[in-house]
């Protein structure tokens, strides 16, 4: 599996661990990239964060348009808002990904796989089917894509999952959030929830609520 093109950022020299953030439909690496300064993560915890570039490809629900998109979206229901396949080939995407940081001397407990949107639904299923033992999951406005392969999860169960939803959210219902949230409850995922009055957006009250996360996780 090829690389994609990525922006980085590194908040200090010789980095101690990997966050590995993929952007919404329609957007670019370069989308959260100014979220990084606003953590505000102290000088002994030197972080590499990478935000891949999605594939381009056509889109159902945007009358087949070609833009930057981790699976098609067939329709706005349970049923046809995720392409079984795109979110396979896009979670081989970010397991590759994964093992570059391994091969820059990060190991994959100092991983954090991250997403926004559908991009956040690509990272739940990488988190579901890795073999790696990651430091954490962080699924923003997001949705778990392929509920039925909960079950036939590989993964480790005491992984830590921040969600974090917008109760206005227009476009993923933040009942969506909740349902997958629960789901992986089930499934013996400890999830930490978050939601904020605001849309298909981040608010600076999530900002600060990952950055204490992240402090959380690496310690």
């Amino acid at each position: 599996m090829a690389l994609p093109e990525c922006v980085e950022v590194t908040t200090g020299n010789d980095p101690v661990g990997s966050v590995i953030w993929l952007h919404g439909l329609g957007a670019d690496g370069h989308d959260f990239e100014p979220i990084v300064p606003e953590l505000r993560l102290p000088g002994e915890l030197p972080l590499r964060f990478v935000f891949p570039h999605a594939p381009v490809r056509p889109v159902t629900i945007n009358g087949g348009m070609a833009m930057r998109a981790w699976y098609d979206i067939i329709s706005l229901d349970a049923e046809g808002r995720a392409d079984a396949a795109g979110v396979h080939e896009s979670t081989a995407i970010l397991e590759t990904l994964i093992a570059r940081e391994k091969e820059r001397g990060i190991d994959a407990d100092r991983i954090v796989i991250a997403g926004f949107s559908m991009g956040g639904a690509v990272a739940i299923n990488t988190a579901l089917h890795t073999s790696e033992k990651l430091a954490g999951i962080m699924a923003l406005s997001t949705y778990l894509p392929l509920p039925g392969e909960v079950d036939a999860s590989s993964s480790y169960r005491d992984l830590p999952v921040f969600m974090a939803h917008g109760s206005f959210d227009p476009m993923l219902p933040m009942q969506w959030g909740q349902l997958s949230a629960e789901t992986l409850k089930q499934a013996g995922f400890t999830v930490e929830w978050h939601e904020y009055p605001m849309a298909h957006a981040v608010c600076p009250e999530e900002i600060r609520d990952i950055r204490e996360w992240l402090l959380q996780v690496y310690a």
